[in-house]
């Protein structure tokens, strides 16, 4: 009786120790800090959370359970719950080769034994249509299917059988018989799932011998339920709507914010050397003129730059003029530059693992550590599914270091762009350099789809961000799924500037011969304010800059966000003017204005063609500077570097269909940049001849 009175009152002590539930928080760290999406499981149970971006979580369990703390690339760990509600755990790192795991998904798995290699198939389960996307459909039912995992990344599909885990073994998609080309299976994973009717997975023999050696990885052979998908572009670009003539006396200021963004240049010759349409809305005429050098004097005095003006006859139209506007920002040798606080942030998603895309970024990144001094820092964050750090701050001189952290990333998964930029500023902030580069390098393909992925929510979060002194340079990569549109609000709105890296050619560009102006701002929110004298010029319109407009009250507000001059940096603007007395059917009659007539104070006599007014910020300043040049009404022979100018302006409006310039031929374009091929040291001109004689 006793035994039993005894067993009985252990087993309610057991129960109400197991019934004394409760909340447990805390905060997982790493040696630098908190870490985002760590696995808290109850031993035993199916209950757990992960860790938030601060690396916070919530969980609940009773006293004596075990909570197990899991993480790729680190240790695990175990905590007993005790009498605290409170736990805070260190993860250490693992040093140990991450193994393929095997994933779990929906649908129902066949093989077919029928040759030796194996055959599996997955069909669409109608009880289950959660938008799960491809690599989650094959998950767990299809032998041989295995995820590679990484930490901060998630899952890209390998078929078992490649020993190797590299960018370089993702299979073949076969979508309804149509085998697509690796730089598109971004898109391809992200079909919509409910639309799917099959999905075959081929390995080994069998699959090289229907699609031959790009089928050596395995091929997924997909059939969608309507059978004839048709792979479309899912590039997206911000809309251009072309300026058009204004009339002096209605409209004589013209504002805008300088632009030395070079991506639309690189993204269209992609374009063309890939014989792909050019869409009207990739070509931005201000960013493929100042894709190239031109011969601009140093500054001299306490402006860090100088203004040049040019005034010629227009070569595709005999009643109007061009104005040329060049600034030229001070170029200062390496050592001279301030000490580097840098934080790569680096997409590892899925969408990056195209060969033009995340190898190439370790290649192109490869050229930038190599220039790093000693005083220098760089930091690494990447983001997929969630974001982390992968390189804590290093000195250049340990440049071993920094390429081996580059050489092991590996893509997959989706995109949390939104967290990657949020811990890549936390860690830019972290380790900020009183009077040095304090500087976030993004490169990505710029599709962003978890998080803050609207254009509108992206351009709040980097406007903040803006506020820290941190500035921004983005890169992007890759095509098929490029979001030039974000990538641009990203530069524009966060103290940056954005390029287009397509070859090892253009990341020599970027990081070698613009090394300085890419990563060193020296002006910031620099405006140009052009006031036209209304005895000489009857109408005027900026070429390209569309999207960099301003209001003319902004130009004098110091409020207002614009672009930034990098050191050595030039700037190019061209504006097509009507003078005074000359008819031009652009340029429309208006009634007589009762109230309004010519207000100018300047005689007829006057010699001023126009005035151009210039406001810049010191890098950690917040008051402007202002400069004014004035350019009298003097034409002039084009300078070789006007020529060519013109030449890239003239091609651009070609391509975007301009209203704006006649039916002019190719041979004309190709003479003009001929004749302004000057002397051409590194061959950008030379190419650009060769890149309009292919279409």
């Amino acid at each position: 009786m006793y035994k039993k009175l005894f067993f009985l009152l252990i087993i309610l002590g057991i129960s109400i120790v197991q019934a004394q539930e409760k909340t447990i928080t805390g905060i997982v760290y790493e040696t630098f800090g908190p870490l985002p999406g760590v696995s808290v499981l109850v031993k035993g149970t199916t209950n757990g959370v992960q860790t938030d971006f601060d690396g916070k979580y919530s969980i609940k369990a009773s006293i004596g359970d075990t909570l197990v703390y899991t993480y790729l690339g680190f240790k695990t760990a175990y905590k007993t719950v005790g009498k605290s509600s409170i736990i805070n755990v260190t993860l250490l790192e693992d040093a140990q080769t991450l193994d393929e795991i095997v994933i779990v998904g929906y649908g129902t798995s066949t093989k077919n034994y029928t040759t030796s290699s194996a055959v599996s198939s997955v069909k669409a389960s109608q009880k289950n249509k959660r938008n799960y996307n491809i690599s989650q459909s094959l998950s767990g039912k299809v032998s041989g299917v295995q995820i590679t995992n990484q930490p901060y990344i998630s899952s890209a599909i390998r078929i078992r059988g490649n020993s190797s885990i590299s960018n370089n073994n993702e299979p073949l998609y076969v979508v309804d018989g149509v085998p697509i080309n690796n730089n598109y299976n971004s898109i391809i994973k992200d079909l919509d799932k409910n639309s799917i009717e099959k999905i075959n997975v081929l390995k080994d023999d069998k699959a090289t011998s229907l699609y031959g050696n790009r089928a050596s990885n395995g091929c997924i052979i997909i059939t969608t339920k309507k059978g004839n998908y048709s792979l479309e572009n899912d590039e997206s670009y911000a809309q251009i709507n072309e300026n058009k003539f204004k009339r002096v006396q209605l409209s004589p200021l013209s504002t805008f914010s300088i632009d030395v963004d070079k991506a639309s240049y690189s993204n269209v010759r992609r374009m063309i050397n890939n014989g792909e349409k050019v869409p009207f809305n990739a070509v931005k005429i201000e960013e493929m003129i100042n894709y190239f050098d031109y011969q601009y004097p140093q500054p001299k005095g306490e402006h860090p730059f100088s203004i040049n003006t040019e005034f010629v006859e227009t070569p595709w139209n005999t009643t109007t003029k061009l104005v040329k506007i060049g600034l030229q920002g001070k170029t200062f040798e390496q050592e001279d530059l301030p000490a580097s606080n840098l934080t790569f942030l680096i997409d590892v998603s899925g969408s990056m693992g195209a060969q033009n895309k995340l190898p190439l970024l370790k290649s192109a990144f490869k050229l930038l550590v190599n220039q790093l001094r000693k005083e220098d820092k760089v930091a690494i964050v990447v983001y997929a599914g969630a974001a982390g750090v992968v390189l804590k701050p290093t000195s250049g001189n340990q440049k071993e270091k920094i390429l081996n952290a580059l050489n092991n990333l590996e893509s997959g998964g989706s995109t949390a762009g939104g967290k990657g930029i949020k811990l890549a500023y936390k860690l830019a902030e972290k380790n900020f350099k009183k009077n040095g580069n304090n500087r976030v390098i993004l490169a990505t393909d710029g599709d962003f789809n978890v998080g803050a992925s609207s254009d509108e929510r992206m351009e709040k979060l980097i406007a903040k961000k803006r506020e820290t002194g941190v500035f921004l340079s983005v890169l992007g990569f890759g095509y098929g799924n490029y979001k030039d549109s974000k990538l641009e609000i990203l530069a524009d709105k966060g103290n940056g500037n954005h390029a287009y890296i397509d070859t090892m050619q253009e990341a020599q560009k970027v990081f070698g011969q613009e090394f300085g102006g890419t990563l060193h701002t020296i002006a910031k929110d620099v405006k140009i304010q052009v006031e036209f004298n209304p005895n000489k010029v009857k109408g005027y319109r900026l070429i390209g800059y569309e999207n960099r407009l301003l209001n003319d009250e902004d130009f004098i507000d110091d409020s207002i966000d614009a672009g930034e001059l990098g050191a050595g940096h030039k700037v190019t603007a061209l504006y097509e003017i009507i003078l005074a007395g000359t008819e031009n059917e652009f340029l429309k009659v208006v009634p007589d204005l009762k109230y309004t007539g010519n207000n100018s104070k300047l005689s007829t006599n006057n010699n001023e063609l126009f005035t151009v007014k210039f406001r810049y910020k010191k890098p950690s300043e917040d008051k402007s500077f202002e400069m004014i040049h004035i350019q009298n009404d003097e034409i002039t022979n084009a300078s070789e570097d006007m020529k060519f100018a013109t030449a890239v302006a003239l091609f651009g409006l070609k391509l975007r269909k301009s209203q704006y310039i006649n039916k002019i031929e190719n041979s004309t374009i190709i003479e003009l940049a001929k004749n302004g091929k000057g002397e051409d040291v590194n061959g950008y001109r030379a190419e650009f001849i060769r890149l309009v004689k292919s279409i």
